[in-house]
């Protein structure tokens, strides 16, 4: 079954600065839409200007992975939308973060830290992402590492609660080293953090970096869950010790 894709990105890059749109002229969002395509999946686009900043709920109801790219505009992002994906994520729906989406308030909310903490130099610097998990389905079919020739440098501390599982760590030329492929679980949902695509570089045109968003979103999308129950269920077993005092309603809301 195809997995459907809404690539959301702020789109104001692309339109204010020239030397941006030559490197994207679809859009970052037209780009990794474009090839999440050619990757069978089914994708739809939504940008920051639009009425609900293109994610109203009856589009998160039919999205099973979300891509997210911000940068200049992350105040922007109304709340009300934040908690909307959010409440998604809870029930089953994955979350790609790319590179500056790090500060996103969607990303804050799911790791519940100031993810806008890090170090940054725009020195255009070589990057290598070396993969430490090379069982983590992100990484199927790359090799050890990718080497990036131009980038935005992000340093740590990077300021996110331990990943789940780290699949990425870059070394950059200037000496610093980052956690740059973080998986996350909240609730029934799946949550990746990718950390290239600086919208000056042309990062999503490389092949590798390609593979690695394709591979995350089929990690991400939603797997079938057991029905699950919550409350206060009959007992499994047959209980045989009892309480002497028992106070009925003494766990109900006053």
């Amino acid at each position: 079954m195809s997995v459907n894709v809404t690539v959301w990105n702020e789109y104001l890059h692309e339109v204010q600065f020239p030397e941006v749109a030559e490197v994207y002229p679809q859009g970052i969002h037209g780009c990794i839409a474009g090839f999440l395509k050619e990757a069978g999946m089914n994708v739809r686009t939504a940008t920051l200007k639009e009425p609900e900043h293109g994610l109203t709920q009856e589009v998160l109801d039919n999205t099973d992975v979300l891509v997210w790219w911000g940068h200049m505009a992350h105040h922007q992002v109304e709340d009300e939308i934040v908690d909307r994906v959010y409440r998604r994520i809870l029930e089953g729906m994955g979350l790609i973060v790319l590179h500056s989406g790090h500060a996103s308030k969607i990303f804050s909310k799911v790791c519940g830290t100031d993810t806008w903490k890090l170090k940054w130099r725009e020195d255009g610097e070589k990057e290598i992402l070396w993969v430490i998990d090379p069982s983590h389905p992100v990484v199927d079919g790359l090799d050890e590492k990718i080497i990036i020739p131009h980038e935005e440098m992000y340093g740590e501390r990077f300021d996110i609660p331990q990943p789940d599982e780290l699949v990425f760590i870059s070394w950059f030329e200037g000496g610093e080293v980052f956690r740059s492929g973080c998986c996350y679980h909240r609730g029934k949902g799946k949550i990746f953090y990718f950390r290239p695509g600086h919208e000056v570089f042309p990062i999503y045109h490389q092949p590798e970096i390609q593979k690695v968003i394709t591979n995350a979103v089929k990690w991400a999308a939603p797997i079938r869950f057991p029905n699950t129950t919550f409350g206060n269920p009959p007992p499994v077993v047959e209980v045989k010790a009892q309480l002497e005092h028992s106070i009925q309603g003494l766990h109900q809301p006053k």
